[in-house]
């Protein structure tokens, strides 16, 4: 086992261990697909430490709690058809396609993750990435604006976006599913953002629950801040 393979698997412990991680395919996945491996180089040997990272051009790759927290809050089930806004460098799409798709199971039975980049060389950066380690049949990188969501394979069972929102884009609330959960930080810019869940119900209804403080780059588009 490499370095950065073992400082991985140190830091995946110690986040069972705060119980950040608490439910077994959401910890595969943290362990089956390390942060490292989507990172600049520049930053690989700070992969393991648990703080966000920057990529560049304005944006970051959250930290491992982070995406421990909200894949947990996502309730991912194999089979799930999902929306995230904000693919980064591609990591967070890859630990959800690893929940949703996994390679042990029939290819109909395995759901896909759809990614949106708003920035055009991080969206090739992503795909890139989700190419050179297997996750091509299972993540589709789209270039475009997340806070309008994609419509062409809606309707989703969970969408995920990791960039904050002034309030929930309603573009997004059209394309979850009903029985569907959303998981958005909303707040300002750069202060007091708050980690929603939303729960679709049958009838369209919305419910919210604050899952605490957060910190996240803004979301732009249409539906996001106007900076």
């Amino acid at each position: 086992m490499n370095r950065n393979a073992e400082a991985w698997g140190s830091l995946v412990a110690n986040l069972i261990e705060q119980k950040a991680l608490r439910t077994s395919r959401v910890i595969n996945a943290m362990r089956q697909v390390p942060r490292f491996l989507f990172l600049p180089e520049r930053s690989v040997e700070y992969s393991s430490i648990d703080a966000p990272l920057p990529l560049g051009l304005g944006q970051t790759v959250s930290a491992p709690h982070m995406v421990a927290m909200m894949n947990e809050a996502l309730e991912l089930e194999v089979g799930h058809q999902v929306l995230e806004v904000g693919a980064g460098c591609g990591w967070h799409a890859a630990t959800i396609g690893e929940i949703v798709a996994p390679k042990d199971i029939p290819r109909s039975e395995r759901g896909h993750v759809y990614t949106m980049e708003v920035v055009s060389d991080l969206a090739q950066l992503a795909r890139e990435n989700i190419m050179r380690h297997g996750f091509g049949d299972r993540v589709t990188v789209i270039h475009g604006d997340g806070s309008l969501g994609h419509a062409d394979k809606s309707p989703y069972n969970r969408i995920l976006v990791t960039a904050a929102a002034p309030d929930v884009p309603p573009p997004l609330v059209k394309q979850l599913k009903s029985d569907g959960v959303m998981v958005i930080p909303i707040g300002n810019v750069h202060l007091f953002q708050s980690l929603i869940r939303v729960r679709k119900d049958a009838k369209g209804g919305l419910t919210r629950e604050n899952l605490g403080g957060v910190a996240f780059v803004p979301l732009v588009g249409r539906f996001g801040h106007n900076i």
